[in-house]
């Protein structure tokens, strides 16, 4: 279901040299797998024998014993409907290769044998083994000492079809070579990797180790299964790490936390969704494709049926712009903050203006008060050189008023105070508006009059209008066309509403402002709010944005997974019911995603006509960057999908 495909890897206690008793650990493991829907298991390298037989390896016995073990695992198969690979030392033609050994369905599917034999340090294969580069291209299933009918076996590197998904395998080694046949099977259409490793552990391997997996999954754009022989496996010099990690394009999913362990397995979905979806625009992947592809990787039709998998073991946060942990949260937010510095600072050296902001007391306008406070100072300008503006009107609350007060005071900018109340009056009677209904025209009319406020004030002063507008307005469109939707330059552009207040937050903790840190406090803690409408009986807002076009968390988190991947409306229910279930029920996040559908697709006109802005994540809906689509594009589509959940 949604492309979902479940991997494992399994890391049995092991016993040197007994193949008997691995096998039949093995074949438990594969029992439980399979008990759990597991698509693809993996063991480690050379798990039927153990890696540190040494010159075991070469003991009929030992070769004998592997070939009973591959013809238990090939009966063991066709009672399962798991694709699992072993690891194994397999004779073909004279010598011996350390190989991966994939079953399915009652059949030996494929051998792959170790590429890059490692010769160096604590390693010394090549006094057993040959490189795959002299193994045959096939071996008959009666030469791996499988019983039955005999059949021909693909040798070397294939990419694997187990029920629509490509997989592809390679062996410890073969990762930390300079071109890893991972990479190669990735361009001729391998989605999943599997590695089986036995990988000794040292000092800070750990991290190197998981560094290396990440990085060969998000420049291969794939799902890498990373299986390691566990601590058992240890003897004579060596100690082996038990670290399997499963990630998926850059995203670690899941790993084995506890060090030096074994006899676990490790479960998890990937998303074969998101690894099609970034290839497919990914143009350099392409093209590399048509450059460096191998034509000798053939692709072997395992008759799999497709993946049952419902996506349970697949972790979906609420907030997917916002880092998990304090320390990774703090130190994207202040990188965040630099680079709207920096882009600022360019647009002031070009245009050697001054900036004119409007200040609400909200956390929009606070943090593009804050970058502009920060540009000045790093362009060697007092901050007096930025003018910030409040405009109180109907819907001013004493709390954002003085907040804005205090906050531009502590920073010692410039600043002006002009009440716009009577304009708007003027205004109404002259279009003949009553000022009694508190319409879209009574709205936007304050909007608009703010704007042109800013506008002529930049024109008196030699200053440029900096937009506070956010990225999660943007996409609901929940601005006012040549209103607040228009500046000169919008620094918060493409951050997010979700993250904003985390920004604030972190400048605080960071102590850059600390001046103005208790004013930062409180309205970091105020609701969300235009400000349009009359403040209730006691004097507080009234007018509450998340009650109004729905809670930002949602939006945000559609937002995310429609631009990022490309994902359906249902696919996109899927997820936000997974991740907000102690929030939401389906109805409500079914209500706010036709919502966001009918907004996102109906105001794409504002986004068409926008300033520029410093763009500083992955998604941003510039038109002359990211995001390009027509402001006729009709979204019965997406409604009629999303209205059907």
């Amino acid at each position: 279901m949604f492309d979902y495909f479940r991997v494992a890897c399994a890391v049995p206690d092991v016993e040197v040299a007994d193949v008997e008793l691995n096998t039949q650990r093995t074949v438990d493991y594969i029992r439980s797998a399979a008990d759990k829907n597991v698509d693809l298991l993996v063991f480690p390298e050379l798990g039927l024998t153990g890696y540190t037989c040494a010159d075991l390896f070469a003991q009929r016995t030992l070769g004998d014993g592997v070939k009973s073990a591959l013809d238990t695992l090939a009966a063991e198969s066709a009672k399962c409907g798991v694709a699992f690979a072993v690891g194994a030392p397999v004779v073909m033609s004279g010598s011996l290769y350390n190989c991966a050994v994939i079953f399915f369905g009652g059949r030996v599917v494929g051998v792959v044998p170790k590429t890059f034999i490692p010769n160096y340090g604590e390693f010394y294969e090549k006094r057993w083994f040959d490189s795959a580069d002299g193994a045959p291209e096939s071996i008959t299933s009666a030469e791996l000492g499988i019983g039955g009918e005999s059949y021909t076996v693909p040798v070397g590197s294939s990419v694997f079809d187990l029920g629509g998904v490509k997989v592809g395998f390679e062996i410890c080694e073969d990762l930390w070579a300079p071109l890893p046949p991972s990479t190669l099977l990735c361009l001729a259409g391998a989605e999943v990797i599997a590695n089986l490793s036995a990988s000794n552990e040292v000092i800070a391997k750990r991290e190197y180790r998981r560094q290396i997996v990440t990085q060969q999954s998000a420049g291969s754009i794939c799902a890498y299964a990373y299986c390691s022989a566990g601590s058992l496996e240890s003897t004579t010099d060596l100690v082996f790490s038990g670290h399997s990690l499963i990630a998926e394009n850059s995203k670690l999913l899941c790993e084995q936390e506890k060090p030096l362990t074994s006899d676990y397995i490790l479960i998890t979905d990937v998303d074969i969704e998101r690894i099609r979806s970034d290839r497919a625009k990914k143009s350099s992947f392409t093209d590399c494709r048509k450059r460096y592809g191998d034509p000798a990787i053939q692709t072997v039709a395992v008759p799999k049926a497709e993946s049952v998998s419902d996506g349970s073991y697949y972790k979906i946060g609420k907030l997917p712009f916002v880092p998990d942990t304090e320390k990774h949260r703090t130190e994207r937010c202040l990188a965040i903050f630099e680079m709207q510095v920096a882009g600022l600072k360019k647009r002031l050296i070009k245009t050697n203006c001054r900036p004119v902001i409007g200040i609400s007391g909200g956390l929009d306008s606070t943090l593009a008060l804050l970058v502009s406070v920060q540009a000045v100072k790093e362009l060697g300008r007092p901050a007096s050189d930025v003018v910030g503006v409040t405009m109180p009107c109907f819907g001013t609350t004493d709390r954002t008023y003085n907040n804005a007060l205090s906050l531009m005071e502590s920073l010692g900018v410039t600043v002006e105070e002009i009440n716009i109340k009577a304009a708007c009056m003027q205004h109404f009677a002259d279009i003949g508006h009553d000022p009694e209904q508190f319409d879209l025209t009574y709205e936007n009319s304050q909007a608009r009059e703010r704007t042109q406020v800013l506008m002529d004030l930049a024109g008196k002063v030699g200053g440029i209008v900096i937009g506070t507008g956010d990225l999660s307005e943007s996409a609901l469109g929940w601005c006012t066309y040549n209103g607040d939707h228009m500046s000169m330059y919008g620094v918060n552009a493409t951050i997010p509403k979700t993250l904003i207040r985390w920004m604030i937050e972190s400048l605080i903790k960071d102590g850059t402002f600390e001046s103005s840190s208790d004013a930062l406090r409180d309205i970091a803690d105020t609701p969300i709010s235009p400000e349009l409408l009359p403040p209730d009986a006691s004097g507080k807002i009234a007018q509450q944005t998340e009650s109004i076009v729905g809670p930002y968390a949602l939006h945000d988190f559609f937002l995310y997974y429609m631009l990022r991947y490309g994902f359906s409306p249902a696919k996109i229910y899927f997820l936000a019911c997974k991740a907000f279930k102690d929030d939401f029920d389906g109805e409500t996040i079914k209500k706010w995603l036709v919502t966001f559908c009918r907004r996102f697709f109906s105001q794409q006109f504002k986004r068409n006509c926008v300033p520029d802005g410093v763009k500083v994540g992955s998604i941003a809906l510039s038109p002359r960057g990211d995001w390009r689509m027509p402001g006729d594009a009709s979204a019965a589509a997406w409604l009629a999908e999303a209205e059907r959940l």
